[in-house]
């Protein structure tokens, strides 16, 4: 149950808790759940909004003076008093108020940042469970660390999560002076924190990590202990090496799902809501390694027109009737040369046929995967990250392998699987910040309950946003877009150019040495080298070629010199399936009312125009190359993109019907 303070939501959830306690069967239970969370919803926009907030914060502005001039022992003493006080369940709006207060002033007094009126708001929106848009620059991680010791003290143990490993650790050590003064202790889980250690950082007042990491310690939690300590449970949690002596004393390593605050809110609930955490084991040796092999080599035999068609938007293959029949011929030709049983049974073969097809046309190297050491690794798509330890499903992970004549892996078999949008909504308490929530709006209310604030700038924007120059053909694109860059360079400006995959941040880089422009490349194949890229893509003159590891949680700070020549100038050089993916990227230039420009350039063969919209393309015919100055060609895009969004929010709508169906109908699950 999450409790708000206001007395009308308080007699509403007493209400609820009561029918909830005697409607005690499951069935019950979960639609009352969803009725609650409509009409928490309701009555969190009856109150707590904008100007409300806007007001509160002006009055936690005005006790910032005597603070200002209290001993570091009378801020203390301030600290003890106020931290009982919520833990006793005193969080009236003026205990709320003093307590933002104080934190506030500890903070400044621990990193010389002191908050400004519009973060303020935006901690009060935390405070009150809502997703607060502020866009990039604005302080978003000063403004959760002075709501954070409040989250803490009220519901004892708080979860912040953030978009990857690097930020989870810098920020769990950056503000660890405020949460210490704050007598709360503060850790961070990572992919490098042994798991011996895991439950001893768990048990901290604040815990710092990315969704994967506590999700997945949660999911081990619950095969671990399984319902009502099943003896299924305990066997597949043996069969993974899950003992039971991990979580410390038999007990769950993730002590409660008490309150998260959640950093780049959208990308985490949204973009990534819907991608199962999945626990899996070896089903042993690979015995189908040479049958992957063997249907990666039948597959390039087929042509793609008269034998199969692919459905890039979906990432599936269907077989014609003169592919089937041409199958059929490979797999007898199989059997009778000494080949694996399997082809014996047509539909299983065609089965591997078209997933082999997919792997061929649908995953490709620098976009979805990379190959490191031998190995196939996923990147994400959201993040441009690598995903060491993932692997995609049924077969579709060994058939990428075989198509790139790597060792094929032994599939897995899965035992435990959780959506981030049903971990999150387990959550009792939830609130979250990010540069682009108003997009999402509507998902975000109906899915997590949440609403959705967008928080003032403290300086007004004075960002320059550029014409889209479309163009025809990607060769013309690249052209252009080396030609602005080498452009904005000798006017002494740093330029950050987003790409949307791997291959094509080396495609820009090797345009741009082919032309004598220095610059560096930041994407999952140098993430080691992150933090002091991100450093020096301020300085005048700097060229920064990037994936969208620059897209979300980096913070670019021009130098004076810089300034003087405009500011950063950031390049997209395509656009991404979804429009808040955009405004984030652009969002890196025009920080804090600093001067900066954006500009957006496209073709017409770009991906996301050849999965959502080849048909308008085509209608397109002849002239020149540039179409800037043709309606016709923006339309083209943004009805690529909408589609693209459209697709997003049909797959996001189909997980949540099937972890509500999970809810309603395995209540243990």
């Amino acid at each position: 149950m999450i409790a708000q303070g206001s007395q009308a939501v308080t007699r509403y959830n007493a209400l609820y808790e009561a029918v909830r306690t005697r409607r005690a069967r499951p069935e019950y239970r979960k639609g009352l759940d969803r009725l609650w969370y409509r009409g928490l919803v309701r009555l969190e926009r009856a109150r707590a909004t904008p100007k409300w907030l806007m007001r509160e914060a002006e009055r936690v502005d005005v006790l910032a003076p005597e603070l200002r001039g209290s001993t570091d022992a009378a801020l203390g003493e301030r600290v003890r008093e106020l931290r009982e006080a919520f833990r006793r369940g005193r969080h009236d709006a003026e205990t709320v108020r003093r307590g933002l207060a104080v934190v506030r002033e500890v903070a400044r007094r621990e990193t010389g940042e002191e908050a400004y009126l519009v973060q303020l708001v935006g901690a009060l929106g935390l405070y009150h469970g809502r997703v607060a848009e502020m866009l990039t620059g604005e302080g978003k991680t000063l403004t959760g660390s002075i709501v954070a010791p409040l989250l803490a003290w009220r519901h004892r143990r708080l979860h912040v999560f953030t978009v990857n490993d690097y930020l989870a650790a810098r920020d769990a050590e950056s503000r660890r002076g405020i949460f210490e003064r704050c007598g709360l202790r503060v850790g961070a889980i990572t992919q490098e924190t042994a798991q011996g250690e895991r439950a001893g950082i768990y048990a901290l007042p604040v815990v710092f990590g990315t969704p994967k990491q506590i999700t997945a310690d949660y999911l081990r939690d619950q095969l671990r202990l399984g319902p009502a300590g099943s003896v299924w449970a305990a066997r597949q949690g043996a069969m993974l090496g899950i003992a039971s002596g991990d979580g410390g004393g038999g007990g769950p390593i993730v002590p409660g799902l008490r309150a998260a605050l959640v950093d780049e809110a959208d990308a985490v609930l949204i973009d990534e809501g819907v991608v199962p955490l999945i626990i899996a084991r070896s089903r042993g040796l690979d015995e189908l390694a040479p049958v992957y092999a063997e249907a990666a080599r039948m597959a390039a035999k087929l042509d793609e027109g008269p034998d199969y068609v692919i459905e890039a938007v979906k990432r599936r293959a269907l077989l014609k009737r003169r592919g089937e029949h041409r199958c059929a011929q490979m797999f007898d030709e199989a059997l009778r040369a000494g080949g694996d049983p399997i082809w014996k049974a047509t539909r299983r073969g065609e089965e591997l046929i078209r997933q082999a097809l997919v792997a061929r046309h649908c995953y490709k190297r620098g976009q979805q995967y990379e190959i490191i050491d031998g190995r196939v690794v996923i990147v994400d798509e959201f993040t441009g990250r690598f995903l060491a330890d993932r692997q995609w499903e049924h077969g579709l992970h060994q058939s990428v392998e075989a198509k790139e004549g790597v060792d094929v892996t032994a599939d897995r078999e899965t035992v435990a699987r959780i959506s981030f949008q049903r971990f999150f909504r387990t959550y009792r308490f939830l609130c979250g910040m990010t540069g682009t929530a108003a997009d999402a709006t509507g998902e975000i209310e109906a899915v997590y309950g949440r609403p959705v604030i967008v928080v003032p700038t403290h300086r007004p924007v004075i960002r320059e946003k550029r014409p889209t120059r479309v163009f025809r053909t990607e060769a013309g694109k690249w052209a252009a877009i080396v030609e602005s860059i080498e452009r904005e360079h000798r006017a002494g400006r740093p330029v950050l150019v987003g790409t949307r995959s791997i291959a094509a941040s080396e495609h820009l880089s090797e345009r741009l040495s082919a032309r004598g422009l220095a610059h560096r490349v930041l994407n999952a194949n140098f993430d080691a080298d992150e933090a002091e890229m991100i450093s020096s893509a301020g300085r005048a003159g700097a060229i920064t070629v990037a994936t969208n590891m620059a897209g979300r949680g980096t913070d670019i700070k021009p130098d004076a010199e810089s300034l003087e020549a405009g500011g950063l100038h950031v390049i997209l050089t395509e656009l991404h399936a979804a429009h808040r993916i955009d405004r984030q990227f652009i969002g890196r230039a025009g920080r804090q009312g600093d001067p900066g420009s954006s500009q957006t350039f496209a073709s017409l063969e770009d991906e996301l125009v050849r999965q959502y919209a080849p048909g308008l393309a085509h209608l397109i015919a002849g002239g020149k190359d540039e179409l800037t100055t043709d309606r016709r060609a923006h339309a083209v895009l943004q009805t690529a993109q909408r589609r693209a969004e459209a697709r997003a929010r049909m797959g996001r709508a189909s997980v949540l019907r099937q972890d509500d169906w999970i809810d309603r109908h395995l209540p243990g699950g």
